[in-house]
């Protein structure tokens, strides 16, 4: 009988004690905060987002997004796809936002890749 090979991607682990960078934004009047985790030549591992005035179901989604996210990065999906994938997602709170960057977006989740993507992004 043949070896079984995989051909799965292998997670890659960020560092036990890791830089990061922290952003404060507010979405028409929300204020959150996203943390990225850094791996060691300072590209993104991991996220985190803590809202203001968040309700349980928001926080839940919002906590499921950043493990599923931060688990593509780790899994070697590179931050342009990632930012591409969820850039332009459309849901409450939207509308103005704290940074002149990016003065509008569509849901949390389409601000957290536009910065992402401003922030980290390689263009060709």
């Amino acid at each position: 009988m043949p070896a079984m090979t995989s051909n799965a991607p292998r997670r890659e682990v960020l560092p036990q004690t890791r830089r990061s960078m922290t952003h404060k934004f507010a979405i028409n009047g929300h204020e959150g905060y996203l943390t990225i985790g850094l791996f060691e030549d300072g590209r993104p591992g991991e996220i985190f987002i803590k809202m203001s005035k968040e309700g349980s179901t928001l926080s839940g989604l919002i906590q499921g997004f950043c493990r599923a996210f931060s688990l593509c990065l780790q899994h070697g999906l590179s931050v342009n796809e990632a930012c591409e994938r969820f850039r332009g997602m459309r849901f409450e709170p939207m509308g103005g936002t704290s940074n002149p960057d990016i003065p509008e977006c569509s849901s949390i989740l389409d601000y957290v890749a536009r910065y992402l993507d401003r922030e980290f992004c390689v263009r060709g």
